[in-house]
């Protein structure tokens, strides 16, 4: 059985996203990385500056950052703090596009 915290593999993540409405695809990596190539559509949000989120908490929140840990950290602060967030692994083994 597929717990909700469950790390995703990256592209099923993707998947899950483009099917729930009006989900936000979170990067959680430094500036610097976000902007060497990201996810497109993606918001960049530093996990050290993760306390300072200000999205409306019924927002499904997909996660993801370089390996998975990062992201899964991310999650479990955004569950706790009443978001439904999933953490969908890193970008590491990511073949699809990335942008700048």
């Amino acid at each position: 059985d597929k717990k909700m915290n469950e790390t995703l593999i990256i592209e099923e993540g993707l998947q899950k996203l483009n099917e729930t409405e009006n989900a936000v695809l979170l990067d959680v990596r430094s500036t610097e990385e976000y902007h060497e190539g990201h996810l497109e559509g993606s918001l960049n949000i530093p996990i050290n500056r993760l306390p300072t989120i200000s999205l409306p908490k019924e927002t499904p929140i997909f996660v993801y950052c370089l390996s998975g840990a990062r992201s899964k950290r991310a999650a479990d602060f955004l569950n706790k703090i009443g978001y439904t967030a999933t953490n969908i692994g890193g970008i590491a083994g990511y073949h699809g596009r990335l942008v700048l």
